[in-house]
């Protein structure tokens, strides 16, 4: 489920540098297995794109943004289901998590499953425990999508089916004063190291969800992989190619 990092795991949160993507809009890469964490500033509130391995993590993260943007956390898309990405979840307290459909009764079922695959990449018992025991489930399900306009930015959260995960979600945070719009992909896009393809993954659906993300945001839009360097549009295309071909399909 992790990605790229667990030989180097070093229990401790972390949550910057802040990457500025546009005016409003930031990420970063966490340390231990190289996720990565998105935000977007609202009037009110910031959305936070994916939480952390882990409660102090999560807090960091939190943390982090209030000293970027002065704002709390007021809601969390969560990208997948896989414990680099959701387990910091307990840590925005009072925030609407959303999470593709049927993301929500997975997590609230699947905290052992998730326990266990924490340490296996590495994670210090004791941490998997009390992240597993204090994991928060989405809310909100997208069935298929949801817009929201919190600030100057329309940003919508897109359910692009089983591909990585059963549950992959897309978050595209609309362009303003001519920039690009910037699409935060969750593990459907990895640029670290080979996109990774556990029992829950759906390869035969895999490239068809990239050729959908390619449509989401187009050429000009930057794309936030969930491990790794933001990419571009001929990236997501060389990996689409490679997915295709790695797994058997035929290439368009």
């Amino acid at each position: 489920m992790a990605s790229h990092r667990d030989a180097d795991r070093e229990d401790r949160p972390g949550a910057g540098p802040w990457e500025e993507l546009a005016p409003g809009v930031v990420r970063c890469r966490l340390p231990g297995w190289d996720a990565t964490a998105g935000a977007v500033r609202g009037k009110a509130g910031v959305l936070v794109v994916d939480t952390g391995s882990g409660v102090a993590e999560g807090a960091e993260i939190r943390e982090g943004l209030h000293r970027l943007f002065g704002l709390p956390v007021t809601h969390a898309a969560l990208t997948h289901s896989h414990f680099d990405h959701v387990f910091g979840t307990a840590s925005f307290e009072g925030a609407h998590v959303y999470g593709a459909q049927g993301l929500g009764g997975y997590l609230a079922d699947a905290r052992e499953e998730l326990r266990q695959d924490a340490v296996r990449h590495g994670m210090a018992a004791d941490v998997a425990a009390e992240a597993a025991e204090r994991l928060v489930p989405p809310g909100h399900g997208v069935s298929e999508q949801l817009t929201m306009v919190p600030g100057e930015r329309e940003v919508r959260l897109v359910n692009m089916g089983p591909a990585h995960s059963a549950f992959d979600l897309a978050v595209v945070v609309g362009g303003r004063d001519g920039g690009p719009p910037i699409v935060f992909c969750g593990d459907l896009v990895e640029e670290s190291g080979e996109p990774q393809a556990g029992p829950d993954a759906s390869p035969a659906r895999w490239p068809a969800a990239l050729d959908r993300l390619l449509a989401l945001g187009g050429e000009d839009a930057l794309y936030v992989p969930g491990h790794g360097a933001v990419v571009g549009a001929g990236f997501v295309r060389a990996q689409r190619e490679a997915l295709a071909e790695r797994f058997g399909l035929s290439s368009t």
